[in-house]
C-alpha cells in the first residue's frame, strides 16, 4: 500500500540524517516517477527502508540522491527541475558522484562570497588557514601557506604510522603513481581508493550548498579544486581510518571482495555512521555563510 514518507524513512532521518536546512533524501534500489502530479518511489527495499510505494515530499526537500538500481522518469525530471529540487546520482552512500541536475539556494549570495573572498589575496589567504586550523586542530598565525603543509604532512606522517599499529599493517611511506595509481602496495592503494571516495563526497557538498567547486582556496589546479579542499578536511578522521581499516578486513578475508570494494564499503558505512556529508556542509557554511541565503561568515 502506498503511504507518505514519514517516520524513520522521512526527512528527518533520511539515509545519512541531515538537520532540516539540508534537506538530502537518499533513496536506492527503486524508481522514481511521477503518478497524478505526486512524485512517488517505487523500491524492491534498500537498507532500512522496506519494499513499497513511497510519496517523496519533494517540495520539501533541497537534494534527492539517487543511488545505485534506481531509475527516473522524464516527467519526475520536469517535476524537481520545475520547484528547484535538486538531484545527484551517486555511488552506494556517496562513494561515487555520477551527475548533478544545476541547482543550488535561491540566492547567489554564498557563490558571490565565495568568489568575493577567492578573488581577494588576503581573503583566500585567510580561508586557507581557517581550512589548516580545523585539519591541524589549532590556528597558527604566523605560518604562511607553506609552512602550514609542512606541520600537516608531518602530522599525517604520524599518523599513518599510528593507524598502521592500530591495524597490525606494515607501512613504509606515502607513494602515488598518477599514471599507475594500482602500481603500489595494498595501504597506499587502499588511500587512493578512499580519497577518491571522500572527494566524491565532497562533490556532493559543493553541490547541495551551491558553491563553486573550480575556486579552491588550497587546491588549485582541478577542476573540482574547492571539493579537494573540503574532502582533505577530513583525512585524519574518515580518509585515513578508511583506507587502513579496510586493508585490515580485506586481509582477513581475502577471497569476500576485491581491495577496491572493502574501500568502498567501508567508506559508506562510515559516511553513514559519522554523517560526513552534514559535517562537509556545515563547514562550508560556516567559510561563506550559514543560511541557504549566504549569511555573513565569521571569522576567528
Amino acid at each position: 500500500m502506498a503511504e507518505f514518507l514519514k517516520g524513520r524513512l522521512g526527512l528527518e532521518t533520511a539515509r545519512i540524517p541531515q538537520s532540516d536546512r539540508h534537506g538530502m533524501l537518499w533513496l536506492a534500489r527503486g524508481n522514481l516517477v511521477v503518478d497524478a502530479g505526486t512524485l512517488r518511489f517505487v523500491t524492491a527495499g534498500y537498507g532500512d527502508m522496506p519494499a513499497g510505494d513511497y510519496a517523496i515530499p519533494f517540495q520539501t526537500v533541497s537534494c534527492v540522491v539517487l543511488q545505485p538500481g534506481s531509475t527516473i522518469s522524464h516527467d519526475a525530471l520536469r517535476l524537481l527541475a520545475r520547484h528547484g529540487t535538486g538531484l545527484v546520482t551517486t555511488g552506494e552512500e556517496g562513494v561515487r558522484l555520477y551527475a548533478s541536475m544545476p541547482f543550488g539556494p535561491d540566492s547567489s549570495k554564498r557563490a558571490r562570497k565565495q568568489v568575493e573572498m577567492w578573488a581577494d589575496p588576503t581573503q583566500r589567504t585567510w580561508v586557507a588557514r581557517r581550512m589548516y586550523a580545523w585539519r591541524l586542530g589549532e590556528i597558527v598565525p604566523d605560518a604562511d601557506i607553506t609552512v602550514l603543509r609542512g606541520i600537516e604532512g608531518a602530522r599525517v606522517k604520524k599518523l599513518y604510522a599510528i593507524l598502521a599499529q592500530r591495524f597490525g599493517l606494515v607501512w613504509g611511506a606515502r607513494r602515488y603513481d598518477r599514471q599507475r595509481p594500482e602500481a603500489t602496495d595494498a595501504v597506499n592503494a587502499a588511500i587512493n581508493h578512499a580519497s577518491t571516495a571522500v572527494n566524491a563526497l565532497g562533490m556532493v557538498a559543493v553541490a547541495v550548498t551551491g558553491t563553486i567547486p573550480q575556486l579552491g582556496f588550497i587546491h588549485e589546479d582541478s577542476g573540482n579544486a574547492f571539493a579537494l579542499d573540503v574532502s582533505d578536511l577530513f583525512r585524519e578522521e574518515v580518509t585515513l581510518p578508511i583506507a587502513f581499516g579496510a586493508v585490515r578486513m580485506h586481509q582477513d578475508n581475502p577471497s569476500r571482495d576485491t581491495l577496491e570494494r572493502s574501500v568502498r564499503k567501508l567508506a559508506g558505512k562510515t559516511f553513514r555512521e559519522k554523517k560526513v556529508v552534514a559535517k562537509m556542509i556545515d563547514r562550508i557554511k560556516e567559510l561563506f555563510g550559514d543560511d541557504d541565503g549566504g549569511g555573513n561568515p565569521q571569522r576567528p
